[in-house]
């Protein structure tokens, strides 16, 4: 049923709903509430404090119009009373809203208490009869759609679903679940924070459960296709050309590569390490063992910086061995491209290296055996299977320097298997870490330049780009910073300039200067967050480090203490809160990316941590992969006594599970459902 067919609902309100995601009458029962207005539990007015939001219960005793209809601003006020205190409540241009408060009624109100401490007034009160008691919805809007209206047409949709029962009785009755229809209701309109929990409960766990069991089928899926068979290769003229000694930690990985990689199916396996653990090396092995029996191996990293890091360190690694590699990115001219996707097709290229380009449909590789994706978490499964796609059913390799929470991982990787590189290359220096505020600026540039002196390069980071009129903040600017170093502090000094935005040329033209040391200093956005590497850079200064997520800052913070020198690593904040302290204290007591994570996890709170796109998993309406981390540990044993019995969800009484795997995977081409 199309949304503007729902009673209340005309074209206007239908585009605004579609806009929003909301198509059909059906969707709109599951745009659940981003959070509630409790009236259960009102304040008395003389407890209420001036500049809080708060909950009062009070009766209508006087109700004032504006005197002059003809001002830009029409002023209505109501007086109200408990018994025990008064207060006004105040509305703005609002007429149809007061005249439904009436006379001698009473209402809960919520808003902010403004006025002064001896007239108190409640500013543009939402409110609701005494009867309607409870948690009142608060939706996820866009300009021209109220709350108000919003709670109206998701009743008007309640009255035309009824939501079927999707999990088997035995499951609703061992874990306690409210039905599922039940839980449709009650989430939207819950008569107590009881209620609300319970509904909530049902509603995550099968979310959870969809996604396990929709994850577990993707492993098992690859494990029936026949994969591209390779065979053992003497890996020694690998390991003695590396200009190094590989750690265990990188040995185990290949190793498990390699077992993957000769067994009957493809395999899926993710290499997680924190910043600097050489992740890159076993991904260059992995490619080398595919080389040698016959495979060209796909490698896709998110940017085209990333990218092009990546060709210069597989070329140093492959091609002194007899690979052939080439590049595909998006900036390189038509001619260049025609020529890698011909070489590709023709199967005269071992490795080829790219961004997201290598995805189109007019990239064709022959003998293609070894897909590897770097910084696997910003890329979804979908994706994944898209390049997998290219071949009969090839290996996958996923790499990801971003460390998740242990309790995460089940879920984060649920379609994976995991080698963790949990040792660094030997003699890595950790960098000493400080956390200082703008009035140690003078002594921060001067502590750079002495090491530029010495013949060593700093970063600069910034949180932004350039400076937004429409921002007051002093939140420092890339472009604003550069202009203004470069004729004070750093003048004389070769300093570059980094941001996303760039043309191709003019970003590749600053990085192999800087990793020529022709520039000393790079200010840059965190465009260099993921993968640079120029082990002469052993200072980093950043800004505004309050504007950073903990793993994002460890991330940058990974871009010195690269070489064998004592390197350091500055946040800058005048932010004095709790959170911001807390965070930087955790920066400068550990190194460690799966302790920052844990941190940032516990700091940031639910739903902040992956961030609105749930890093490339299919999204969830209700869970949280931070906040209902217990629940995991259930739908994860939950999961794997289904599939034992039952891999494909194909028993009676397994419908409903089923229809819910198809629905959230819909658009992952490996379950090959219609």
């Amino acid at each position: 049923m199309d949304i503007i067919e729902l009673r209340g609902v005309g074209e206007k309100k239908a585009a605004l709903y579609k806009k929003l995601g909301v198509g059909t009458v059906e969707r709109l029962t599951e745009y659940y509430p981003r959070g509630y207005v409790d009236f259960t539990e009102p304040k008395r007015i003389c407890e209420a404090e001036f500049g809080e939001t708060c909950v009062i219960r009070a009766t209508v005793v006087h109700k004032t119009y504006p005197s002059n209809y003809g001002g830009r601003v029409l002023v209505f006020r109501a007086l109200l009373t408990d018994g025990l205190g008064e207060i006004t409540a105040v509305f703005f241009n609002a007429k149809f809203t007061f005249d439904r408060l009436r006379l001698n009624e009473e209402y809960i109100f919520t808003g902010k208490i403004t006025g002064d401490p001896f007239r108190l007034e409640i500013a543009s009160p939402q409110f609701v009869p005494v009867g309607n008691v409870g948690l009142m919805p608060k939706y996820p809007l866009t300009k021209g759609l109220s709350n108000a209206s919003v709670c109206a047409d998701v009743k008007n949709a309640l009255a035309e679903v009824k939501r079927a029962e999707t999990l088997p009785p035995e499951i609703v009755a061992k874990y306690g679940l409210m039905g599922a229809d039940e839980a449709m209701r009650k989430i939207h309109f819950p008569k107590s924070r009881e209620e609300y929990e319970a509904a909530r409960k049902r509603l995550v766990f099968e979310e959870l459960l969809t996604l396990k069991l929709g994850l577990s089928q993707l492993k098992s899926r690859g494990r029936t296709l026949s994969g591209a068979v390779m065979s053992d290769v003497d890996m020694n003229g690998f390991y003695n050309s590396l200009p190094f000694t590989p750690t265990n930690a990188q040995l185990n990985a290949v190793r498990d590569c390699i077992a993957d990689m000769k067994r009957p199916y493809p395999m899926n396996r993710l290499v997680q390490g924190d910043v600097g653990s050489g992740k890159t090396m076993v991904a260059a092995a992995a490619a080398y063992f595919a080389a040698h029996n016959g495979f060209t191996a796909l490698v896709m990293a998110p940017t085209e910086v990333l990218a092009r890091q990546h060709f210069d360190t597989f070329k140093g690694f492959l091609e002194p061995l007899g690979i052939k590699l080439a590049l595909l990115s998006g900036s390189m001219s038509a001619a260049e491209k025609k020529r890698v996707r011909s070489d590709a097709e023709k199967g005269e290229l071992n490795v080829l290296i790219g961004t997201h380009a290598l995805i189109q449909r007019s990239v064709a590789v022959k003998n293609l055996g070894l897909v590897i994706v770097d910084e696997q978490h910003r890329f979804g499964v979908g994706q994944r299977s898209e390049l997998a796609e290219k071949g009969s059913a090839p290996h996958i390799l996923a790499m990801s320097a971003t460390p998740i929470p242990r309790t995460l991982a089940l879920i984060m990787y649920g379609d994976l298997d995991v080698s963790v590189l949990n040792e660094m290359p030997k003699g890595r220096i950790p960098v000493k870490t400080y956390a200082v505020d703008s009035s140690f600026h003078t002594r921060v540039y001067n502590f750079i330049k002495k090491h530029i002196a010495a013949g060593k390069q700093a970063f600069i980071v910034c949180p932004r780009v350039e400076v937004n009129e429409n921002d007051a903040s002093d939140k420092k600017s890339a472009i604003e910073y550069y202009e203004k170093l470069t004729a004070n502090e750093f003048s004389g000094i070769p300093t570059g300039l980094l941001y996303g935005k760039m043309k191709q040329s003019d970003k590749d033209a600053v990085m192999n200067d800087f990793r020529d040391n022709k520039l000393k200093l790079l200010i840059s956005t965190t465009v260099i967050e993921v993968g640079i590497d120029v082990p002469n850079a052993v200072v980093m200064l950043i800004e505004n480090a309050e504007q950073f997520g903990l793993s994002q800052l460890h991330q940058l913070r990974g871009r010195v203490g690269r070489g064998k020198d004592e390197s350091f690593c500055i946040l800058m904040t005048d932010n004095k809160s709790e959170y911001t302290r807390a965070r930087m204290d955790a920066m400068k007591s550990t190194a460690d990316g799966y302790k920052i994570a844990d941190t940032d996890l516990r700091l940031r709170g639910p739903g902040n941590f992956f961030g609105r796109e749930q890093s490339g998993l299919p999204p969830m309406k209700v869970a949280d992969l931070a906040d209902d981390a217990d629940v995991l540990g259930e739908v994860e044993r939950l999961s794997e006594e289904i599939l034992k019995t039952d891999a494909k969800l194909e028993r009676k009484g397994h419908e409903g599970l089923r229809a819910n795997v198809q629905r959230l995977f819909a658009n992952v081409s490996e379950f090959g459902w219609n």
